[in-house]
């Protein structure tokens, strides 16, 4: 089987992840759905996550290591992941979080029912008027992101992606803890998705996750939605979009107020760089 083409590419980034990575490792090993690759690039670390990710490589040849010659960082390494894969699809399994044994299975599975999609995202909140799976053409996905339950939010663990669409949209960008989100949007206006429910995966929270400083991050975040709205290739009509807006700037200026009433000194700080961002808009 080595020497065919898998299905799946599956995509694990590491740096310093000695504590997870086993667990990380066996979580994709253990699944029910066997026709994948597991592909872990390492982006230099000073701990023992080679030597441990090398005793799995030793007993399963599906397991394949790459050490990149310098650190890269997030979404450079996960590009660098991908441009190993020689599968159908790619799925993203970080060295410190775990993938349910039937996780692939269904995956694969509900991706197949709509053979037009380009990626589907996992995890989220149960629909109320259909059931999972369910497609969404671009300008229903950016309806659900800015006028429904929301859906770019989710990080790459939930995604799964056809290596074809990957190459289309030409990958992450370099943006840092913003990566996945700006490509969700990318994604979005080429490609129908695929909405699937919870139970596939499993996320880890830890002290260690440069998710911890999300302040910083606040802007990048709302800058990239302004990016996407306003942009030409944008699914959504003018109308729609000046009506997202309008709704982004009253909530942002609640949650300043809400803050004040509250005493909240973090809400009313949150939401004043948030805010900001829409000034000249």
């Amino acid at each position: 089987m080595s020497q065919q083409q898998p299905i799946v590419s599956i995509l694990m980034t590491a740096y310093n992840r000695e504590k997870y990575i086993a667990c990380a490792i066996e979580s994709v090993l253990a699944s029910t759905y066997t026709d994948f690759e597991l592909i872990i690039t390492d982006d230099q670390s000073n701990d023992k996550t080679v030597e441990i990710a090398q005793q799995f490589a030793g007993k399963d040849q599906r397991v394949k290591i790459f050490v990149n010659e310098h650190n890269l960082g997030d979404y450079p390494n996960r590009n660098m992941a991908a441009s190993y894969a020689r599968g159908k699809y790619l799925k993203y399994v970080d060295a410190d979080d775990y993938i349910y044994p039937w996780g692939l299975q269904h995956l694969v599975e509900m991706m197949e029912q709509f053979p037009e999609a380009g990626w589907g995202l996992c995890s989220l909140e149960q629909n109320f008027e259909r059931p999972f799976p369910f497609m969404l053409s671009p300008k229903e996905a950016y309806h659900y992101n800015y006028t429904g339950p929301g859906l770019f939010h989710k990080a790459p663990l939930s995604s799964i992606i056809k290596k074809e669409a990957f190459d289309a949209v030409g990958g992450f960008a370099t943006i840092r803890m913003a990566g996945d989100f700006e490509m969700w949007h990318r994604l979005s206006q080429k490609f129908p998705v695929v909405l699937m429910p919870h139970g596939i995966v499993w996320y880890r929270e830890h002290h260690e996750q440069e998710m911890n400083n999300y302040r910083k991050y606040l802007e990048v975040y709302e800058i990239i939605k302004l990016k996407y709205l306003l942009q030409e290739s944008c699914p959504l009509d003018r109308t729609s979009v000046k009506i997202v807006i309008k709704q982004n700037r009253y909530l942002l200026k609640k949650g300043i107020f809400k803050g004040l009433l509250t005493l909240n000194k973090n809400l009313v700080l949150d939401n004043l760089i948030k805010l900001k961002v829409y000034k000249n808009v």
